[in-house]
């Protein structure tokens, strides 16, 4: 029966009670797990709610595992990393993994259109590993709408190793360092002066940069490049938790240097918990994460508002046509909001 408190939204047909989604995450149902990211994913209204319910159910059961933001330049090949990658955890160190991969989203449908499953095929069919492609919807940071709470509900599962793959390097490509412990910066050598197509923020916030592809007769550019990618690093002051970042060299496809970028990962969790800089981080991060859905919320609002809806078109087109100022246009909308009904 799909019933609903008088005043309160009713449930989507489909949507089942909490104790289904938080029972079947903890338990490590991937089915539930998968359900559970829909529903958190949704845009309804209707569904937040419910969103919640799962949110303070899971959450006593989050917060252990390590989370790794991978991003990198075009062509540096993050897909076949992290497939070599988790494919190294599972093997080689008996361990799991959820891949939470973004994909750039369909300016129609809105939906993925890379299909990163398809891009990790081998990782795809391990049982160990769970792979989430979510469509980034044009959100900013180059990340899904709600990677933060899928990455709460992995946890949940029992997933102990979290690897949030971006879109990719750019001016808000840096979102993930908001909500990973690890920020891992993919690389290629041979691609002329390196370092002028990376934002200076970008290479201050990196943990680990790994020059991938540094196979066959790429082998002497990839080494160059990390000396020079190491020398450039030293440049900047040190971190204040201590932290030296790396520059490891690796290949995808052969496996080499795998081993090394992971160790640094465990020696960068070990001295971040010994000082405290991981709890202070996850603290950080979580008042973060409150702002943010406060601004959602309140833009969601002001949206939804009769009297922005009924001026909005107008405004807009005013705006276009150069007949009022971008300034004028949101201070009216915004008083507008603000008067009383």
């Amino acid at each position: 029966m799909n019933s609903a408190a008088p005043g309160l939204p009713r449930r989507p047909r489909g949507r089942l009670a909490p104790d289904y989604y938080i029972g079947g995450v903890i338990s490590g149902d991937r089915v539930a797990l998968a359900r559970a990211i829909t529903v958190i994913e949704s845009e309804l209204p209707a569904d937040s709610g419910l969103a919640r319910d799962i949110l303070d159910g899971v959450v006593p059961r989050s917060g252990r595992a390590r989370r790794v933001g991978i991003t990198g330049v075009p062509g540096a090949g993050k897909s076949t990393f992290i497939d070599a990658l988790g494919l190294h955890l599972i093997r080689e160190r008996g361990e799991n993994l959820a891949v939470l991969s973004v994909d750039p989203s369909s300016p129609i449908s809105h939906g993925s259109i890379l299909g990163d499953k398809t891009r990790m095929e081998r990782l795809s069919q391990e049982e160990a590993a769970f792979i989430r492609p979510s469509p980034s919807r044009n959100h900013l940071g180059g990340v899904a709408r709600r990677t933060r709470e899928t990455i709460l509900l992995c946890e949940a599962a029992g997933f102990k190793n979290i690897l949030v793959e971006t879109v990719g390097v750019g001016q808000s490509e840096t979102a993930v360092r908001s909500m990973t412990d690890f920020f891992l910066l993919l690389m290629i050598p041979g691609a002329g002066d390196e370092l002028q197509g990376i934002k200076r923020g970008i290479i201050e916030m990196t943990d680990l940069m790994a020059i991938n592809k540094a196979d066959g007769d790429n082998k002497l550019r990839a080494e160059r490049a990390r000396v020079e990618y190491a020398s450039a690093l030293h440049l900047f002051p040190p971190t204040p938790e201590g932290w030296t970042p790396p520059v490891l060299a690796c290949s995808a496809i052969t496996g080499d240097g795998l081993p090394e970028i992971w160790d640094a990962v465990l020696s960068h969790r070990a001295l971040f918990e010994t000082n405290g800089w991981l709890a202070r981080r996850r603290q950080q991060q979580s008042l973060a994460w409150m702002r943010e859905l406060i601004t959602d919320g309140l833009e969601a609002q002001f949206r939804q508002h009769p009297e922005v809806r009924g001026h909005l078109p107008r405004v807009e087109a005013d705006v276009r046509n150069g007949r009022m100022t971008s300034f004028g246009a949101a201070q009216s909308l915004l008083a507008l909001f603000r008067a009383k009904e």
